[in-house]
């Protein structure tokens, strides 16, 4: 079964991440951020990732440790999830229009973690959520999970639907890039053997 259980402790967050790869999206997400639960339930939703995850952060101080954590530690799962990368389609993208926005996101589950953010936010808060903070998380989550991941906003003018655009399109870009290839599903996707 391509599943993964993490958990993570420091001296300002204590997580604990479920996912199954191979599930329908269903989700249990509480981070105490609310905006920041309804995009993970987004990426769960939409990548047809089963997925729970808790986390107690230092929310007093703001929600910048809780977020870039659970992105280390959902990468971290991620990474152990889909092994060795056996038949796996490894590339996925997707454009999608959300009202306003249009997000587009490319990724490769290569090992080879890259981030390319070409994503501006109008305003700096969605309710009190910081704006900047959805970078940090696809930041954490591609380093971690070993992935290449490139994000465009192609329009938007408002930031709760260019966030959860993004969101969305990565969670469709991962959905095809985690798919067993029917013609290829013993092989590594690559020439070197490995991944």
């Amino acid at each position: 079964m391509r599943s993964a259980t993490i958990t993570r402790k420091t001296a300002e967050t204590d997580i604990s991440v479920k996912i199954d790869l191979d599930g329908t999206g269903t989700y249990d997400n509480r981070t105490g951020v609310g905006f920041f639960d309804h995009m993970l339930d987004q990426l769960a939703r939409h990548a047809l990732i089963d997925m729970e995850i808790r986390c107690e952060g230092d929310l007093h101080i703001d929600d910048h440790h809780t977020v870039e954590d659970v992105g280390i530690a959902l990468g971290q799962a991620l990474a152990q999830a889909v092994g060795d990368k056996k038949g796996i389609r490894r590339y996925g993208a997707c454009l999608l229009p959300m009202d306003d926005a249009l997000v587009r996101a490319a990724l490769d589950i290569s090992g080879r973690p890259y981030l390319v953010w070409n994503v501006a936010m109008p305003t700096a808060q969605i309710k009190t959520f910081d704006t900047e903070l959805v970078r940090e998380f696809f930041q954490a989550f591609s380093t971690h999970g070993g992935l290449t991941l490139h994000v465009d906003a192609l329009h938007g003018i408002n930031s709760h639907h260019i966030a959860e655009a993004a969101f969305k399109s990565v969670a469709r870009a991962l959905r095809d890039a985690l798919e067993i290839d029917p013609r290829k599903a013993d092989a590594i996707p690559s020439t070197k053997g490995t991944l």
